[in-house]
């Protein structure tokens, strides 16, 4: 699996005894601020943080349907500071450089919010031009090489005859569910042909050869193409590059609402400990129960995981997720879509 869980508890009398129960997770000591500033900031992070995760997403995602036949090397190409997503999840180090943590809470989530939306909107713009160039290459190709009923060019030509009628039959093309034919008559019987054929399950369209027509589709496809090789290359890798910058991004948020929920949680002054655990599908169930029976005496009333539906208890988002005695947030590095 590749779902994390991010959790933190009240720190020991030492942070040495909570790292012997359970592995950390890297958070700096950032700016608390007051509590109302860190309420408003919690309800902001956790829309951020939904923001941040649907952008990640379509990156990834649109890297796949960039490298079309190649995605099976889509993984390899989403990286984040040059690792994988494991890896940089669990060697997570703040890069304070990008988010100075000399800066207010506010200011480090209104920097990664103005990040991430521009990562957005040149998304929506590089991936519009993209898909246009693709799409209309895409129509002429069908145009002159798809459906037979639509087919412009000939590339086997034979005889054979269908229909109990007078005329002149070649076989154009053939696949294994159709063929083309091409037929000349007599003008007179064209509504006697026409009537037969759909008898026949025959489907009747009137040709005009056009060659000036076929030679200018041919020469925009050819131009189309081009262009589209052009572009691949400085599109996959500004993919590859801005899926880096939003995933960082990302865990960095999860680390912001670690920090603001754990000093709402467990008050001043700042002590406790983020820490990262990668469950099974086989031991999720045991380990929360472990969770639970370790951290339980923090909230009596979350001592079992609680239907929050129906509270609303402002800077902790109970309502928009699990509850439970301990700061909790999911972390699945499960990106992609594949139909």
């Amino acid at each position: 699996m590749t779902e994390f869980w991010l959790i933190s508890a009240p720190g020991e009398k030492t942070c040495q005894q909570t790292w012997d129960k359970i592995m950390t997770f890297n958070i700096p000591d950032l700016k608390v601020g007051t509590l109302d500033v860190l309420v408003g900031l919690s309800d902001e992070l956790a829309k951020l943080d939904a923001f941040v995760e649907s952008v990640v997403k379509k990156v990834a995602q649109y890297m796949a349907d960039v490298l079309e036949d190649s995605r099976d090397k889509v993984q390899e190409n989403l990286l984040a500071n040059g690792v994988d997503l494991v890896t940089y999840v669990t060697r997570f180090q703040w890069d304070m450089a990008k988010y100075p943590i000399k800066q207010s809470l506010k200011n480090i989530s209104e920097i990664v919010s103005k990040q991430v939306s521009q990562i957005d909107n040149d998304l929506k713009a590089r991936a519009s031009a993209y898909n246009n160039l693709k799409g209309n290459l895409q129509n002429l190709e069908r145009k002159n090489a798809g459906s037979l009923l639509s087919r412009m060019t000939y590339s086997k030509f034979g005889t054979c005859a269908i229909l109990s009628m007078n005329s002149n039959v070649i076989l154009l093309f053939e696949d294994q569910d159709s063929g083309l034919f091409t037929v000349t008559l007599f003008r007179k019987a064209i509504d006697d042909f026409r009537l037969k054929a759909r008898e026949n399950k025959f489907t009747v369209r009137d040709f005009q050869y056009n060659e000036e027509e076929m030679k200018a589709d041919k020469e925009e496809m050819t131009r189309l193409s081009t262009d589209k090789k052009k572009q691949f290359g400085p599109l996959v890798r500004w993919l590859k590059v801005n899926f880096s910058e939003a995933f960082i991004a990302w865990i960095h948020i999860k680390a912001l609402r670690v920090f603001v929920e754990s000093v709402l949680r467990y008050g001043l002054p700042v002590n406790f400990q983020a820490m990262l655990l990668q469950p099974n599908k086989k031991n999720m169930k045991k380990l929360r129960e472990v969770l639970n029976d370790l951290y339980k005496h923090l909230d009596s009333s979350a001592a079992a995981i609680i239907d929050q539906s129906a509270m609303d208890i402002p800077g902790l988002n109970l309502s928009q997720q699990e509850y439970y005695p301990y700061v909790y947030y999911k972390i699945d590095c499960n990106l992609l879509d594949f139909k």
